[in-house]
């Protein structure tokens, strides 16, 4: 009965919604998306059946099961996403992959799978129920509840009790997952630490490191940029440095670089765009293609992590830059990516107005670094056993 309510919500929502989906779906950010999600667009059922079918939500976490899908060796895969960059990182394995519908549609769209993992806090209540009903036997893996957000999830534990209760394991991040888990019902926790961890860093390219310090300011969003700048040029007055800004979505290349011309022209400062000029020649430059983040990070020996200087993002995976040997700056609101950062040594975690003052701290600071390790050998080994 509470199902059938739920998906009757979920098609009057549709029907609301229906002109803003149509709007957003001409916007780059979501001309694939979109049409594939809400109107099944190029987006059939998976083609296989009795596959182990990963749901992923983004790139981070597309890039997170590549360790995984490594162990499994020939196993049939599947791979459902939701946004474009996950879809699009996920096109480079050897899987059937798909836009995850949404929910009003996945009752026709699934086809019964042996196993679907599902990653982090990818809880759709349509995904589950159905797989569940279809005979997928399923997991949760790199679980996690924020802190931020937990108190939202128990005035709800009804809900998530009723979706839970068809998960077989939950592998989750940190014992304070477990425990807010166990507050909604879950059973059979296990914490295994963050499966990121596990990931290879890698670069795609190389680049000579120019002679002058270098800083950049990874994977940053709309409003943190404008902070970033101004320290730069404060920063400059003291420190011959360079400066790679590298936006968290390419549909703001444009706009960014835009606001680094401001801040060139008024403060005598060059510009150019990696995409028309790899010589890195310039004070500034904006890093406008994709891929491209970890080749800077090899080169950079500062890194200003964004994400995390605004209240509504959560941050963003600092194992990358710490891999490189990076000195970190990162804003305070990491809630996302707090288990992460307990694995990182040697950050800065400053208010936005502060990252000047951070900067000139760097040059007496040791560089940031991880220790921990992850072994995954267990989980995949249950994967496969209750996938057979």
């Amino acid at each position: 009965m509470f199902t059938l309510l739920y998906y009757t919500l979920s098609v009057g929502l549709y029907i609301v919604a229906l002109p803003l989906l149509v709007s957003l779906s001409f916007k780059q950010k979501y001309r694939q998306s979109i049409p594939a999600r809400f109107f099944l667009f190029k987006n059939p059922r998976l083609k296989q059946t009795d596959t182990i079918w990963f749901h992923v939500c983004s790139l981070g976490e597309s890039r997170a099961i590549k360790p995984i899908l490594d162990l499994l060796g020939e196993r049939e895969v599947s791979i459902t996403t939701i946004t474009h960059t996950g879809h699009t990182e996920a096109l480079k394995y050897k899987a059937d992959v798909r836009y995850l519908p949404y929910e009003m549609f996945l009752p026709f769209w699934i086809k019964k799978q042996s196993v679907l993992v599902i990653l982090e806090a990818e809880l759709w209540y349509m995904l589950i129920v159905i797989a569940a009903l279809r005979g997928s036997r399923i997991i949760l893996l790199n679980a996690r509840i924020s802190e931020k957000s937990a108190k939202r999830y128990l005035q709800f534990a009804w809900f998530y009790q009723k979706m839970l209760r068809h998960v077989e394991i939950i592998y989750a991040q940190s014992q304070a997952d477990k425990n807010r888990f166990l507050a909604l019902g879950a059973k059979n926790i296990q914490v295994v630490g963050n499966i990121k961890l596990a990931t290879k860093i890698t670069t795609t390219k190389e680049y000579e490191k120019p002679k002058q310090e270098c800083i950049v300011a990874g994977s940053t969003h709309d409003g943190e940029e404008d902070w970033i700048l101004k320290s730069y040029v404060e920063y400059k007055k003291a420190v011959n440095a360079k400066l790679f800004i590298v936006p968290r979505h390419p549909e703001r290349f444009d706009a960014v670089f835009t606001l680094m011309q401001t801040h060139a022209t008024k403060n005598g400062l060059t510009l150019s765009r990696l995409s028309e000029n790899q010589k890195f020649d310039s004070d500034m430059i904006l890093v406008d293609a994709m891929g491209e983040l970890n080749n800077i990070y090899a080169i950079s020996d500062i890194a200003i992590l964004g994400g995390a200087f605004k209240e509504d993002v959560g941050g963003h995976n600092p194992l990358e830059p710490a891999f490189f040997g990076c000195k970190i700056i990162t804003g305070k609101h990491f809630f996302h990516q707090k288990e992460l950062f307990k694995y990182v040594h040697h950050v800065q975690y400053v208010e936005p107005y502060e990252i000047h003052k951070a900067l000139l701290a760097c040059g007496s600071l040791p560089n940031s670094m991880v220790e921990e390790k992850i072994d995954l050998e267990p989980i995949v080994e249950k994967i496969l056993k209750i996938g057979a």
